[in-house]
């Protein structure tokens, strides 16, 4: 594993252990060069996913992203990090099992509004204000209609 930092190739695991509710596995390594020190994940990935965009462009599907945009929902929010690795541990596992190697990022951002609008309220609405391309206020208070199921936001 290559140093973050320095970018040599000569690192040590100093500790293991299960993360994930066992789905991957969490080491901190130390460089022998520089000293820094830094966590990895191992993680079993079952194949190879392509994202469709919108636009019909193919991309390869980074955790990564998918990650950052819930954490940018969940900015400033009380919500315990273990909760929220489940959530994306749990929609990787899904896309994986779905059995298409390519997906639509349409079905992807519905399971991330899935899992939000069980994990937090206020992220739910935060991503699907992105994820819908709200651009008026009116497209919150239709939205937050929707969602509480009744006329007046």
């Amino acid at each position: 594993m290559r140093c973050p930092f320095c970018a040599s190739e000569n690192t040590q695991v100093k500790d293991s252990r299960p993360a994930e509710d066992g789905a991957a596995i969490r080491r901190r390594r130390e460089c022998a060069e520089c000293g820094a020190r830094f966590t990895t994940y191992e993680r079993v990935q079952l194949r190879e996913l392509v994202v469709i965009k919108r636009d019909g462009r193919k991309a390869a599907f980074e955790r990564d992203k998918l990650s950052r945009s819930i954490h940018i929902a969940l900015r400033k929010r009380d919500v315990d990090e273990e909760r929220v690795e489940r959530l994306i541990a749990g929609i990787v596992r899904q896309l994986e099992t779905r059995g298409e190697t390519e997906i639509p990022s349409s079905a992807i951002g519905e399971l991330v509004m899935e899992g939000l609008k069980k994990l937090d309220d206020v992220a739910f609405v935060r991503y699907a204000s992105v994820y819908r391309n709200f651009t008026q206020a009116e497209d919150f208070r239709d939205f937050l209609s929707a969602m509480t199921g009744d006329g007046e936001a």
